[in-house]
């Protein structure tokens, strides 16, 4: 199939885009999903056509295993469905969020092939890294990076199991060598500029990486909102630091502690009498805990992209406490719009958090300037903006391509 090779460029409110945005979701519900639906409905506001091309991970649980690796190697039936809402809908630009592994990046060939430009946003760095997060035995861990990724099937990185590392693995191989990830992107996305060197150290071309960060639309927080105790929301496992909260916790026994999700290390808070689980809330209701709290916890001892907790912290106007490690080292300005502590440190911890609930006034300002930074930042129109240039730039590229 082959659809005009010049797209027309939108100069001004009366002509949308139709995009077409492409997502594997997981099996439980996380981040990147939430970004998803944030930026659907952020572009149907604004009056753009939009539809969603979605697999969900819940189909692995009756798909034959063989079936499975190889649809995370290239997934002709998603490369096929892709091609058929092409022809249908018709989109102007494809936005891709997760291919993993239902998708694969087989899809972007299609896309090419219809003479669209393909944008991925780049939510961890599963393109270097089989395991996504650079973590192995509870330590960051940067050996596949720019590398062949053998590394992650000798230490079964990815799910604990060496063949799921080769299958995963192998994407990575296949596509280096088919070129997809260097010709067949048009633009890439990336969360932040720790984010962006990162990916380009591990061998993608700076002239297709921008950067447009998470973003929420909330407006301001009452200023007389009465607030108490610490928060954390996210997944309860390893690599979110929940192992090092509850230790630097029975050490410091400041104000109440709040947690919120659900995952693999839940046993560490549900077996606590001095920590109040609240399990997995509703995007209201998590709202509605960070409109009390004096400060959210981010203990995570991996490279942590980009929380979308960390930015709706900052909408409602509350600091942030986090590890000192990757990516939060630029989002958070320590002293100014939260504290750093250097990560899996559980006695640095437990001071941070002792000292915040000694200085509640200093918090409360930073928690001013956190709500600051998001209206400077990360709020829903001043997003609308990058990504609107991001598409037009990548429109610019394909019609470039089909004149040269």
């Amino acid at each position: 199939m082959s659809l005009s090779p010049h797209i027309t460029q939108p100069d001004n409110d009366t002509n949308k885009l139709r995009v077409l945005l492409v997502h594997n979701a997981y099996q439980q519900r996380g981040g990147e999903d939430a970004v998803v639906d944030a930026e659907h409905a952020l572009l149907r506001e604004h009056g753009h056509a939009v539809e969603l091309f979605q697999r969900h991970n819940d189909e692995l649980r009756t798909m034959p295993r063989w079936q499975a690796a190889l649809n995370t190697l290239w997934s002709s039936e998603s490369a096929v469905l892709i091609t058929r809402t092409i022809e249908r809908f018709r989109p102007e630009v494809v936005h891709f969020h997760n291919t993993f592994p239902l998708i694969s990046p087989a899809a972007y060939w299609a896309v090419r092939a219809a003479g669209l430009p393909v944008i991925q946003t780049l939510h961890n760095f599963r393109l270097h890294c089989p395991q996504a997060i650079y973590l192995r035995d509870g330590k960051v861990c940067e050996e596949c990076k720019g590398r062949v990724p053998w590394r992650s099937v000798v230490h079964a990185c990815y799910r604990g199991s060496r063949a799921q590392s080769a299958v995963a693995s192998g994407m990575l191989l296949l596509h280096r060598a088919r070129g997809s990830y260097r010709h067949a992107v048009t633009r890439y996305i990336a969360l932040n500029d720790f984010c962006r060197e990162t990916l380009l150290a591990g061998g993608l071309p700076a002239s297709r990486v921008r950067i447009k960060p998470n973003f929420v639309d909330f407006p301001p927080p009452p200023a007389d909102a009465l607030r108490s105790g610490f928060l954390y929301v996210g997944r309860l496992s390893e690599e979110k630091g929940i192992a090092v909260l509850c230790a630097a916790w029975a050490a410091s026994r400041g104000q109440e502690l709040r947690v919120a999700g659900a995952g693999p290390d839940a046993a560490l808070i549900g077996q606590r009498t001095d920590i109040r689980a609240l399990g997995a809330l509703s995007g209201a209701d998590v709202r509605r805990e960070m409109g009390r709290a004096t400060a959210l916890v981010l203990p995570s001892i991996c490279y942590d992209s980009f929380p979308r907790t960390l930015v709706e912290a900052f909408a409602c106007g509350l600091p942030v406490i986090a590890s000192r490690l990757g990516p939060l080292t630029q989002l958070i300005d320590d002293g100014v719009t939260g504290l750093l502590f250097e990560a899996g440190n559980v006695d640095e911890l437990a001071q941070k958090l002792v000292w915040a609930s000694e200085h509640p006034q200093a918090l409360a300002e930073m928690g001013r300037r956190a709500r600051a930074r998001y209206e400077a930042e990360f709020s829903a129109e001043r997003n609308y903006a990058q990504l609107m240039a991001i598409y037009r730039e990548a429109i610019s590229a394909i019609n470039e391509d089909a004149d040269a």
